[in-house]
């Protein structure tokens, strides 16, 4: 019994031992592998037309993935210039000024309407003397003098239409013109980047992690349509409690183990936040200040490492300073 009771205590003592050592390094960072993320929204409300790549594709900057049928959109950009090339002949117009036969009309309606006025004249003229003999009545009188004031201010209207056309146009005129076909234009200008966003087209070399909507389907404007994952190489994304803080700097070395996969990545310390998570800091004090933790990134390396999906739960064990 004592022979077996030596034997069984150093054996102990170096589980203890062994176990103190396991414990005495600090323990891992928890936290996830993630890609940078890019979603494109639908720029308007329309049906998908096609869809070129599947969930998983690696694509090219640029690369056309998916369109949205333009024909509302074209009808839009075809009434828009439509309106610019109206607008256009109308500021044409205002700077060559009127024709020479709208001229010579407006001339004719002057002289039609002086000729009414002197006919006016002499007939107001006839009535007052034969009123002042009493054979008509005051009435008779009054209706002359309207009908020669009447005429006294179509004289007027189409002489001031002579001087107008003769002096050309204003340049408050020109302005307004200008103004209106800039408008017009800016509304073409936009109503083309809305109709080619239709062909929605990678904006960087990336992976396809979703595609939500189907072919048919109506998505709503601001809705992603697709979802990428871009970017050199992922990163994990730990979680660095208070009591470690301080010595967690950024370049310092980790070694990840990705759950799955049995050979361990080295990363290095990219960006960690300056602020804590999940809990403000001013409402802790004391022993409180231990549940604080600041978020970090983690960038791995090799080519291994860029075949790894995104979500994968893993470790991180920072690596002995050389």
């Amino acid at each position: 019994m004592r022979h077996r009771l030596s034997i069984f205590l150093p054996f102990s003592l170096l589980v203890a031992l062994s176990a103190c050592s396991r414990d005495s390094g600090p323990p891992p960072l928890l936290g996830t592998l993630e890609w940078d993320r890019i979603a494109v929204p639908a720029e308007v409300s329309e049906p998908i037309t096609q869809v070129l790549v599947a969930e998983g594709d690696v694509v090219a900057a640029d690369q056309l993935l998916l369109t949205l049928d333009p024909r509302r959109i074209q009808a839009q950009v075809d009434a828009a210039q439509a309106d610019v090339q109206r607008l256009n002949a109308a500021l044409d117009e205002l700077r060559n000024g009127a024709r020479s036969e709208t001229i010579d009309a407006s001339r004719a309606a002057l002289a039609r309407a002086q000729t009414t006025m002197a006919n006016a004249k002499i007939a107001r003229d006839r009535t007052a003397e034969i009123r002042h003999r009493g054979l008509n009545s005051q009435a008779d009188l009054d209706n002359a003098d309207t009908a020669l004031s009447q005429a006294n201010a179509d004289a007027n209207a189409a002489r001031a239409n002579l001087a107008a056309l003769l002096r050309g146009t204003r340049p408050e005129d020109l302005a307004q013109g200008e103004a209106a076909l800039v408008q017009a234009q800016a509304a073409v200008a936009q109503l083309q980047v809305t109709l080619s966003h239709l062909s929605v087209h990678a904006p960087r070399a990336g992976r396809v992690d979703a595609l939500p909507f189907k072919l048919g389907d109506r998505p709503p404007a601001g809705a992603s349509v697709v979802s990428f994952l871009v970017g050199d190489a992922p990163y994990a994304r730990v979680y660095v409690p208070e009591s470690r803080r301080a010595i967690t700097q950024q370049g310092a070395r980790f070694s990840i183990k990705v759950d799955g996969v049995a050979q361990p990545f080295t990363a290095t310390l990219a960006r960690i936040r300056s602020e804590a998570s999940f809990t403000p800091y001013f409402a802790l004090s004391g022993d409180d200040a231990s549940r604080l933790t600041y978020r970090a990134e983690l960038v791995l390396e090799g080519a291994e490492a860029r075949k790894l999906p995104a979500g994968i739960p893993c470790q991180a064990t920072p690596l002995a300073a050389k």
